[in-house]
Order: structure tokens, then C-alpha cells, then sequence
């Protein structure tokens, strides 16, 4: 999918403002038993078609409103994704805003992860 230059400048601006770790800090942190929750912000179709074992769905659109429900530590370990890591840096950037003080963003998201075979799970 292409961008708009408008769309990737407010990603960039958040990306800057984020931490950022790829799929295979996930895999090493899930293999230390590492507690992470693991969130994923994609549409409601994407996340039927198949997400990350073990993952939460808040989508992009309702993770402000609904994760202080769902995750009321502020301390606790979050690795959002999404298709490609765009619309997670988003969200990271907010969570960051209402106090989450450990976000990460996943780099290449769904796709990074499925292009390495690792679990997955469908609905």
C-alpha cells in the first residue's frame, strides 16, 4: 500500500517519540518468560484473517477509549503491532501520553512476524 506524505510524517513524528522493537526481540522475550502483553491494533478484518498467538485485539480505533479496562498497569510491558508498524507507532505514542510508561512499537508487524512462521492463531 502507498502512503500519504501526510500520513507518514505524523508516523515519523511519533516514531521518533517511541521505542521500537522487532520480532525478534518479542520471540526472545516470550522464550525468557518475559510477561508482555502483546496487542494489536489492526482492523477487525485483519484480525480475523489471523494474528499473533496469545494477542489481544484493541484496534486503532478503540485502544485510547478501552485499555485502561483491559490494562490498568501502567507499568506493565506492551508490544503493540499492526500490518507494518505504521498505525502501532501511532498508538504507542498516545498509550506514552496517557502514561503507559513501557510501549513498545513492533517493528514490520504482521508481516515481519508471519515471514518468519512463528504462532499464529485465527478466531
Amino acid at each position: 500500500m502507498k502512503h500519504s506524505e501526510e500520513f507518514l510524517a505524523i508516523v515519523a513524528e511519533s516514531s521518533a517519540r517511541v521505542r521500537e522493537c522487532t520480532v525478534d526481540d518479542v520471540v526472545q522475550w516470550r522464550k525468557a518468560t518475559k510477561p508482555i502483553e502483546i496487542i494489536d491494533v489492526r482492523e477487525d478484518s485483519e484480525w480475523n484473517s489471523g494474528h499473533i498467538a496469545g494477542a489481544i485485539h484493541l484496534g486503532r480505533g478503540v485502544i485510547e477509549r478501552d485499555i485502561v479496562a483491559q490494562l490498568p498497569d501502567k507499568n506493565a510491558e506492551i508490544v503493540l503491532y499492526c500490518g507494518g508498524g505504521f498505525r502501532s507507532a501511532l498508538a504507542a505514542d498516545n498509550l506514552q501520553r496517557m502514561g503507559y510508561a513501557c510501549v513498545w512499537s513492533m517493528a514490520g508487524g504482521w508481516k515481519a512476524w508471519t515471514a518468519q512462521n512463528l504462532p499464529t492463531e485465527s478466531p
